[in-house]
């Protein structure tokens, strides 16, 4: 037997009140002088016994009547122990762990490890808890266990947070998939968090919890938090060498709770601070600061953007890489030279590429006479336009040029003679010319399709107008690629790779003969990027924001790769293309045959804005109708209480054994005090 309300056992010492007035009331007869009994009538020795007998009698009735109502009051319960009420209800708990990037903010992640195990803590034997890290998705995951040790282990093994965002519905909906293999009714989510508003995502799915499954927010987020964060940095990717003195833009912004108005932003390049802004906010939420820079050696520059003046240093930095590349030399083999600028064959092409001041390109003309192994060698580029008279040992120095790693662009017209052509560039040729086919004079094709998904085109994203009356009709080699083509369903543009080599046949002219393309405000960019693409390697992106999954081998190259993080920290990775997951801010770099890249990984702005949100609103979004509010232990604990003191009710025969003894009682007394 158990007591539910054993404070009440501390009346049982009423019970001594009547023993305390039996012995009150107690008195010695008072000895009277009388001159002769005779006349006294003699008393009976056992009726004397047996008033005695009564008197302990009604003794023991009134102190069983105080006992009972003591018992009564204090609730006894059978067949149950506290054992029993506290536990009867075991539970199956999730906690979620929030590891992004703003709970580095001052103590708040220490403080969420401390309510991660004040939580199991409270938990008792028996029940059963499962532990998620997140930040916008989960990071580690242990499945329900007993063993409250391990968990409070785990808790303490997580070291500090990462620079990940933070997203709440999707680790919310894996706790809540967690919860439905528990064993146990009586499921719970605590999530352990700052609460920052962009956190919540938009909501607009509808989702909840799953009936029954209770909730509870503990918020660690600091209330006054300073930061300033640099939301965008603008910084060129390439530059040629000679280039004019180049802007960086930043853009600078304060996201904590407590308004920062001044701060200092440097910019250091190559590891050398060059220069220092001040940033006012005094009248404004956000500020641009230009720096202005100069790029001079050819090779891959690393700069770096910093912010001073806040409590947050996580978010100060912003890593950017700059690679100048040589200028490209461009020989173009003129084939139809002419005195009439309007005529000649060069003319056109010439005026695309090296008609602006600051030209990427570094353009020699020749006739086909001068084409030999030494001019070729000194350019990265040999053009071809309408050459129809080069000798079998200048074509094949062109082709022993492309073979051993150079580029060239064939774009043969009326000049040249399809067999010769044939003959002499076989090997490196995209495809073989068949006839030429001139359209009458109000007659013409145009480009009907294009990969748009290709270098050369994917920049040039309009449409092609260009009237093409003339047009060779060619044949590709079963290894090259068709790039364009008229809407007669020839080829207009083919490429081919030769190794490091690459070679581009455009089935028309470059100048007016044949077409108007020189007219078009596309010809300038084509000519660029078809050159540039022959030459500089497709440019890979090397900047990137944490979270990103990216190659260290963008090229696909053949070789072993070899990488350190920002801390120096040999990376690893189980896949051929080395693809890895940016999960620290700062510089990676890349090592292959010899050759190293650099890539920058720079932290999420929206992750810094410390703006927060009340605890309420995540509940009243994702907490599902059907599920009774929280109650407190002690409300449970009485709720069990009742449901098992219900059958029994022993209280109520005690009380009903009272009233009988009451009556007993009163019948005795009136017995005994006649």
């Amino acid at each position: 037997m158990v007591f539910l309300s054993p404070i009440f056992l501390l009346g049982l010492f009423a019970a001594l009140i009547p023993v305390a007035i039996h012995l009150i009331r107690k008195e010695k007869p008072p000895k009277v002088m009388f001159s002769t009994i005779r006349f006294l009538k003699k008393t009976s020795k056992k009726l004397i016994l047996f008033q005695q007998i009564q008197q302990w009698l009604l003794l023991l009735l009134r102190a069983a009547l105080i006992a009972l109502l003591v018992f009564a009051f204090a609730r006894p319960l059978f067949n149950a122990s506290v054992a029993r009420l506290l536990d009867a209800d075991p539970q199956s708990v999730v906690i979620l762990l929030d590891t992004s990037m703003s709970m580095r903010y001052g103590d708040s992640f220490a403080e969420a490890k401390a309510a991660a195990i004040d939580l199991v803590e409270d938990l008792r034997a028996g029940d059963e808890v499962a532990l998620i890290t997140f930040s916008d998705s989960a990071g580690l995951v242990r499945e329900f266990e007993t063993d409250l040790d391990a968990v409070r282990s785990q808790i303490n093994g997580v070291e500090q947070a990462g620079y990940g965002a933070t997203r709440f519905l999707p680790n919310l909906r894996l706790a809540d998939q967690l919860l439905e293999t528990s064993r146990y009714e009586n499921r719970a989510i605590y999530l352990i968090s700052d609460f920052q508003e962009v956190a919540m995502g938009t909501g607009d799915d509808g989702w909840k919890l799953a009936p029954g499954v209770r909730f509870q927010g503990i918020d660690v987020g600091a209330d006054d938090s300073r930061n300033l964060v640099l939301t965008d940095v603008r910084s060129p990717q390439q530059l040629l060498e000679d280039a004019t003195e180049q802007q960086i833009l930043v853009r600078v912004r304060s996201t904590g709770t407590v308004y920062v108005d001044s701060g200092e932003v440097t910019l250091s390049i190559d590891g050398v601070m060059v220069d220092r802004r001040p940033v006012d906010l005094s009248n404004r939420s956000e500020e641009v600061v230009t720096f202005t820079t100069s790029f001079d050696a050819q090779g891959t520059h690393v700069g770096e953007v910093r912010i001073n003046g806040d409590n947050f240093a996580v978010d100060n930095a912003y890593y950017f890489t700059v690679d100048v590349l040589p200028k490209i030399r461009v020989l173009v083999v003129n084939g139809e030279a002419s005195e009439n600028w309007f005529d000649d064959e060069g003319h056109w092409f010439g005026l695309a590429v090296s008609s602006a001041a600051e030209s990427p390109f570094v353009l020699e003309t020749v006739e086909p006479a001068a084409v030999n192994a030494a001019a070729l060698r000194q350019n990265d580029v040999v053009v071809l336009l309408n050459v129809g008279s080069l000798s079998d040992s200048q074509a094949q120095a062109i082709n022993d040029y492309v073979t051993a790693g150079g580029s060239v662009l064939f774009a043969p017209a009326d000049r040249v003679d399809p067999e010769i052509f044939n003959r002499q560039f076989a090997a490196i040729a995209p495809a073989s010319l068949q006839h030429p086919d001139v359209l009458a004079r109000d007659d013409y094709l145009v480009i009907a399709d294009l990969d748009r998904r290709h270098p050369i085109l994917r920049p040039l994203n309009s449409d092609w107008t260009a009237r093409f009356q003339g047009h060779w009709s060619v044949q590709p080699t079963v290894d090259a690629e068709v790039l364009m083509q008229f809407d007669n369903s020839e080829a207009a543009l083919v490429e081919r790779q030769l190794g490091e080599g690459k070679a581009i046949l455009f089935a028309s002219s470059l100048d007016l003969e044949w077409n108007n393309l020189a007219l078009q405000g596309l010809f300038l960019p084509f000519v660029h990027e078809t050159l540039r693409h022959l030459v500089q390697p497709e440019f890979k992106q090397r900047a990137y924001r944490i979270g990103d999954s990216f190659s260290l081998n963008p090229t696909g190259e053949a070789g072993v790769v070899t990488a350190t993080d920002a801390s120096g920290a040999t990376l690893s990775f189980a896949n051929a293309d080395a693809v890895i997951e940016a999960a620290s801010p700062g510089l990676i770099r890349s090592r292959l045959n010899d050759r190293e890249t650099v890539f920058a990984v720079n932290t999420l702005p929206a992750e810094s804005n410390f703006t927060r949100v009340a605890v309420a609103s995540l509940y009243d979004q994702i907490i599902n109708p059907d599920t009774n509010p929280v109650q407190s232990s002690a409300v449970r604990t009485a709720q069990l209480i009742e449901e098992l003191e219900r059958p029994q009710r022993v209280w109520w025969w005690i009380l009903a054994l009272v009233m009988v003894l009451l009556l007993v009682e009163t019948t005795v007394a009136n017995r005994t005090y006649r």
